[in-house]
């Protein structure tokens, strides 16, 4: 039986979303083939086991059995490590970088790629080589000339994720406050051309061995104005199957397997799109090499809706 650990938490603006996704993982590993324990990252990166049959949430210290010293040699202890982090310490390449100087094997995309695909920037500059197609934008900095920008926009943090820090600004006032608001979360920011009337679309992409499994799109209804934070996390918006196009599932599908290997991805990731609704067009935002696996994810739904179950999907990235 394979000695899997699940590691969660972290120094991360989303901490508090990775409890949200230990728990599905908990709840949907196979048993017969993985024998698992789990461990929580604090804020200072302090190692802890934690009870694995209790339910886990923010206060998860509750949950603690005791600290873990010597970390590389408990890693080290498993055969896979599955880290169900996301944002600082496992999507910006740290906790990978170090599970390759120790030989460690663990679930999703190398140091290189996980950083690259962390920083919204960066991944622009490199995608725009490739010609993906992405909104207008402006990287933030002194030499920014705020007259030449044309609202609305909107601003985020270059190395952030689950809408953290983002907002929409309509005017100089507002862009001034967005850009204040923006700076707590990284000292990168860019400023992107903001889409009234838009589509929000998603792709899942699960690789076996060389074979990439690229789901259908999925589609956000959100009634408010974007998907921000409460939207993901805390309110009840709709994620479907989009009724988009074919001619457009097929582009959308065309790019995700070109994003995945022009950042040389490995094992999972999400993809997100813009449709242009007025002006049909599509667009690259971003995309998440460890996305969401609570009971509301996009991610999952969309490997469920190409009949791998929760739990068969799991099994495939532990045994990857």
């Amino acid at each position: 039986m394979k000695k899997v650990l699940i590691l969660f938490g972290g120094n991360s603006f989303e901490h508090e979303i990775s409890c949200k996704s230990v728990n599905f993982i908990i709840k949907n590993i196979d048993t017969n083939l993985f024998e698992y324990s789990v461990a929580g990252l604090d804020y200072n990166n302090n190692l802890y086991k934690v009870d694995k049959y209790l339910y886990i949430n923010k206060n998860w210290k509750n949950n603690i059995k005791e600290q873990v010293i010597d970390i590389v040699s408990y890693f080290k202890s498993f055969d896979i490590i599955f880290p169900i982090i996301h944002g600082n310490t496992l999507e910006d390449g740290k906790l990978q970088s170090l599970f390759e100087l120790f030989n460690i094997k663990y679930v999703g995309s190398n140091s290189y790629s996980s950083l690259i695909s962390y920083d919204k920037l960066i991944t622009k500059i490199l995608l725009e080589k490739y010609s993906i197609p992405q909104v207008p934008y402006y990287i933030y900095n002194k030499d920014l000339n705020i007259k030449d920008i044309k609202f609305p926009v909107i601003v985020k943090p270059c190395k952030c994720g689950s809408s953290i820090g983002i907002s929409i600004a309509n005017n100089k006032k507002e862009l001034k406050n967005s850009i204040k608001k923006a700076l707590k979360y990284d000292s990168q920011i860019i400023i992107e051309k903001f889409i009234k009337n838009n589509r929000e679309l998603e792709c899942a992409i699960l690789q076996k061995k060389h074979k990439l499994v690229i789901s259908d799109i999925g589609e956000i209804i959100n009634n408010g104005k974007w998907y921000d934070y409460d939207s993901k996390y805390e309110s009840k918006t709709n994620t479907v199957i989009s009724d988009i196009d074919d001619k457009i599932k097929k582009e959308i599908k065309f790019y995700c397997s070109k994003i995945f290997k022009i950042l040389n991805c490995s094992n999972l990731s999400r993809i997100d799109f813009l449709y242009d609704i007025e002006n049909k067009k599509l667009y690259f935002n971003e995309i998440n090499t460890m996305p969401g696996f609570t009971d509301i994810s996009m991610y999952p739904k969309l490997m469920e809706n190409e009949g791998i179950s929760f739990k068969n999907l799991i099994t495939n990235l532990l045994l990857l």
